[in-house]
């Protein structure tokens, strides 16, 4: 209206006040934000102020001096990394094992859902649910005992079962042999991973009209066709973030679960980053070249993130951001 001044809320607050409205938008979700403000503690206290001891990558650090009082060595320490042979070693099996976990982990919680998306007797599609969702809130500490009394080539079931039912006269080591190890890790880690990684995927099909459905059943669309014109459509955005998630975190091949079932006799196909890390840290105590060599796996990881991102746009138009 005419002649009618109106006050801007924001200008009568203090600088917190006004940052705090423009944050939680309105009032009410004034109790939403103090919710979650012990994520953003968190993450300020255990992920970001650790971040300070980055600078160990760059110096010659020594316990008896400290963080900031050793002295500095510039990229000393990633020459050396670089020039060790366990470290080329390290990365290559950490991009294999990656990438296998990628083509074959990847798609099995898509299909699990689309398969238990089609199965119409309930109590059956909640049992399969509840089985295949059980192995993720195990430990890899746990499942790597469990897993080594399977696999034993003395008196484990399965090479009991190779032998008895499959005519397999040789015991096969799957945890002690270089041919069988890797496929070992990518079968265990779907296992334990393919059902609680498809509940974003279920949650995502519930929120599909229904309608959709039935107006191609009335059409004529057989069920195939409906997943395969309503349903994979409809999961793309979710696949794509999911995509770039798992992409970004390619440089991390899973340290509990090979950390837990690796041996010597396996360092050839399973010594991952993270493990040689673990080694030369704690092992053999070389602080700075063990910082250096995380340093250098987040960075790929970072870059990675941002690749996918951008090709993710450019294919499909969806992403992060």
């Amino acid at each position: 209206m005419t002649g009618v001044s109106v006050r801007n809320p924001l200008k009568q607050r203090s600088a917190f006040g006004r940052f705090l409205y423009s944050f939680t938008g309105y009032k009410k979700y004034l109790a939403l934000t103090l919710m979650f403000l012990p994520v953003v503690v968190y993450f300020i206290i255990f992920k970001y102020v650790p971040m300070a001891g980055i600078v160990i990558a760059f110096k010659n650090y020594k316990i008896s001096q400290g963080i900031f009082g050793s002295a500095w060595c510039g990229f000393d320490n990633f020459t050396k990394v670089f020039k060790t042979p366990t470290f080329a070693r390290s990365v290559t099996n950490t991009l294999e094992i990656s990438g296998l976990k990628l083509l074959f982990g990847f798609p099995a919680p898509i299909i699990l859902a689309l398969m238990l998306n089609e199965v119409t007797h309930v109590r059956f599609q909640k049992t399969v649910q509840t089985i295949t969702y059980l192995p993720h809130f195990l430990s890899w500490v746990v499942l790597a005992g469990m897993f080594q009394q399977l696999l034993s080539p003395n008196n484990g079931a399965v090479n009991a079962i190779l032998r008895d039912v499959f005519g397999v006269e040789k015991s096969l080591y799957f945890l002690g042999d270089n041919k069988y190890f890797r496929g070992t890790l990518i079968v265990t880690d779907i296992w334990k991973n393919v059902g609680w990684s498809s509940i974003l995927y279920l949650a995502t099909i519930a929120g599909i009209d229904p309608a959709l459905y039935e107006a191609a059943t009335v059409d004529g669309a057989t069920r195939w066709q409906c997943t395969r014109y309503i349903t994979i459509p409809s999961l793309v955005s979710t696949i794509v973030v999911m995509l770039i998630l798992n992409v970004g975190s390619i440089m991390d091949a899973g340290f509990d679960q090979i950390f837990n079932l690796y041996n010597s006799a396996v360092y050839k196909t399973g010594d991952i980053i993270d493990t040689y890390v673990y080694r030369y840290g704690l092992g053999d105590m070389k602080y700075s070249m063990a910082t250096a060599v995380g340093l250098f796996k987040n960075l790929i990881g970072f870059v990675l993130v941002l690749g996918t991102n951008l090709i993710a746009r450019r294919i499909s138009g969806e992403g992060i951001w």
